[in-house]
C-alpha cells in the first residue's frame, strides 16, 4: 500500500490565535492528503494577540507554507526586524543591539569576538556593534534584504514586526485554502477512552462531537486538554524569571520614521517593549507583580509611550516555565498552554513553530504513536525551552544594576547550573558553549554578554600573533565596508512603500 493510500490521520486542533493556525496549516500544508486538519475556536474566546515581533526562521515558515511574504506583510501591517536594541540592561544609560546576524568573521580559526577582545583591551577597537552590518543597519533605520552570496552583505538576517492579531487570521484564510476545516464552538468536555487514556473527542457546547486520532492543545493558559484533562505538570520556572505581568497598550507614530528593531528598555521593575508597525507603535511594560502593582505599572507605561495612546494599557497575567511533558498519550501541546517564557526575545511564535516542526518530523503516519517518536518530541521541546530559559535570564542576572528592589533581586539570584556554566566557560576563555540544535548561536551570547559588560578573563591568546597595527587596519577596513554597504540601502520606510507599491500594481 503506498503511503497516499493511507486513511488519513485525523487531527482536531484546539484554539485559534498564532498557535492554532500555525499547526492547523502547517500540518495541512506538509502532509496534505495524510491528515484531516478540523480546527475549533469561539470567536467568544479572545486571544493573547501581543507577541508582535518575531525571530528570522518565521520567514522559512512563511516560505514553506507558499505565502507570499509581501502580500502577508501588507495584511499584518508588518515591518522588518533586523535586531532587538537593549536599553539600561547592564547599565543605566547604556544600550546595544542583539543583531539578527554576525560579528566580524573567523580568521584562521579563531572567532572574530576573539581579535575584537583582544584589541579592546589594547584601546584600539570601537563598540564591538560597529563591526556588524545587521547592527548598523538598524541603528540608521535601514533595510535591504540580505544577498544569498557569501559576501558582506548576507552576514545579517531578518524577521518581522506585525500585528498578532491580524496574523492568526490571515493565517485562518490561508489554512482553509489548504482543506483544513473550522467549526465555531466552546468544548465543554474532553472525553476520553476508560482503557487507554486517550483523548477520543471534543464536546461542544452545541452538542456537536469532534471526533480525532491527534489532539494539538493550543488553548492557551487554559491547556483544557493537557492541564486540565491530562493533568500534565507545570515545571515553575519564576524563581528565575519573575517577570508575570504585561500592561500593554498602542500608540500613534510620532515621525516618519519605522526603526527596523524592536526596543527593550529596561524598567525598574522589569522592561518595556516598543514596536513599531506600518500603522501604529506597540507598547508594553513586562513586570513582576512582586515588585510593582498593575496599576503603577499601567501609569508607568502610559507616561513613558510616545504619541498619541491608542487605548488603555491591557494587563496581560502570565508565569514562566513550561509542561514537563508537551506530548502525553495522544495529546500534543502547542503554544502557551506548552509553556510560556515571556516576551523578551520574541521566542513566544518561533516556541510554537518549533513544535509543529518537530511533530511534522516524528507525526505517527499510521495514526499510531510510537513511544520513542513521543519521548523524542519531548526531548527535544524541553531542550529549546531550558535553552531559551537560560538565555533570558543572563539578560537579568548579567547587570550591574543595584537601583531598584527587582534588579537587586536577579543580580543576586542563584541561575541554573546551566547557565552557570555556560558564564563560567565565558568568563574564563572567552568561549561560547556549541551546541548544533536549538535557538541562539555563539553571536546572539556574545551580544549580551559584552552588551551588558560582562567580558571574559583571558581569550584566545592566538590573537597576539599578527601584528596589531594589521589586525587594527583590517577592523578598520571592514568599519567602512560596513558604512559603504548602510549608505547604499534604502531607508525601512522607504524600502515599505516602494514593496507596498509593487503590491498594489500587480493585477
Amino acid at each position: 500500500m503506498s503511503i497516499t493510500d493511507r486513511k488519513p490521520v485525523r487531527v482536531v486542533v484546539l484554539g485559534g490565535g498564532t498557535a492554532g493556525w500555525m499547526s492547523a496549516a502547517g500540518l495541512a500544508g506538509l502532509l496534505g492528503p495524510l491528515v484531516e486538519v478540523t480546527l475549533v475556536e469561539s470567536e467568544d474566546i479572545g486571544i493573547v494577540g501581543v507577541g508582535e515581533a518575531t525571530l528570522p526562521h518565521i520567514r522559512g515558515y512563511v516560505e514553506r507554507l507558499g505565502i507570499d511574504e509581501a502580500a502577508f506583510m501588507q495584511a499584518t501591517h508588518a515591518t522588518y526586524k533586523l535586531g532587538i536594541d537593549f536599553r539600561d540592561f547592564g547599565r543605566i544609560g547604556e544600550s546595544y543591539v542583539h543583531p539578527f546576524g554576525t560579528f566580524g568573521e573567523e580568521v584562521a580559526g579563531v572567532p572574530f569576538h576573539h581579535y575584537w577582545l583582544e584589541m579592546q583591551r589594547q584601546g584600539r577597537a570601537a563598540d564591538i556593534g560597529t563591526y556588524s552590518l545587521g547592527v548598523m543597519a538598524a541603528l540608521e533605520n535601514k533595510f535591504r534584504p540580505p544577498s544569498a552570496d557569501a559576501s558582506l552583505t548576507s552576514t545579517y538576517g531578518y524577521a518581522y514586526q506585525f500585528d498578532a492579531t491580524l496574523f492568526g487570521p490571515f493565517l485562518r484564510e490561508h489554512a482553509k485554502k489548504l482543506g483544513v476545516e473550522r467549526v465555531e464552538g466552546k468544548v465543554i468536555e474532553v472525553v476520553r477512552d476508560g482503557a487507554s487514556g486517550d483523548v477520543t473527542s471534543l464536546k461542544l457546547e452545541s452538542g456537536q462531537s469532534l471526533e480525532g486520532d491527534l489532539f494539538i492543545d493550543c488553548s492557551g493558559f487554559r491547556a483544557l486538554m493537557i492541564g486540565g484533562a491530562l493533568e500534565e505538570e507545570w515545571e515553575d520556572w519564576s524563581q528565575w524569571l519573575p517577570c508575570d505581568r504585561a500592561a500593554a497598550m498602542p500608540c500613534a507614530h510620532v515621525t516618519q520614521e519605522i526603526q527596523p528593531y524592536t526596543t527593550a528598555t529596561a524598567m525598574p521593575a522589569g522592561w518595556r517593549w516598543r514596536i513599531p508597525l506600518q500603522h501604529r507603535i506597540g507598547n508594553g511594560y513586562v513586570f513582576s507583580s512582586s515588585f510593582i502593582s498593575e496599576d503603577e505599572a499601567c501609569s508607568a507605561i502610559a507616561a513613558a509611550a510616545e504619541g498619541t495612546q491608542l487605548a488603555d494599557p491591557r494587563v496581560l497575567r502570565f508565569r514562566a516555565g513550561r509542561r514537563k511533558s508537551s506530548w502525553n498519550r495522544n495529546v500534543i501541546a502547542v503554544g502557551l498552554a506548552s509553556g510560556f517564557l515571556e516576551p523578551l526575545e520574541s521566542t513566544s511564535i518561533y516556541l510554537t513553530q518549533m513544535a509543529v516542526t518537530y511533530l511534522l518530523e516524528l507525526f505517527p503516519i499510521d495514526g499510531k504513536i510510537d513511544p520513542r517518536d513521543r519521548d523524542e518530541f519531548n526531548r527535544l521541546v524541553d531542550m529549546e525551552y531550558d535553552r531559551v530559559r537560560d538565555f533570558l535570564i543572563l539578560h537579568y542576572h548579567a547587570t550591574e544594576r543595584d537601583d531598584s528592589e527587582f534588579w537587586n533581586h536577579v543580580r543576586t539570584m542563584r541561575v541554573p547550573d546551566s547557565l552557570q556554566e555556560k558564564m563560567t566557560l565565558w568568563r574564563e576563555a572567552g568561549r561560547v558553549e556549541k551546541y548544533s540544535d536549538g535557538l541562539f548561536y555563539d553571536a546572539s551570547w556574545i551580544a549580551v554578554y559584552i552588551g551588558q559588560g560582562l567580558l571574559p578573563e583571558r581569550h584566545d591568546p592566538r590573537t597576539r600573533l599578527p601584528d596589531p597595527a594589521r589586525i587594527e587596519r583590517a577592523l578598520g577596513s571592514l568599519q567602512q565596508a560596513i558604512r559603504d554597504q548602510t549608505a547604499a540601502m534604502p531607508g525601512h520606510r522607504e524600502f515599505l512603500t516602494a514593496r507596498a507599491e509593487r503590491l498594489a500594481a500587480v493585477p
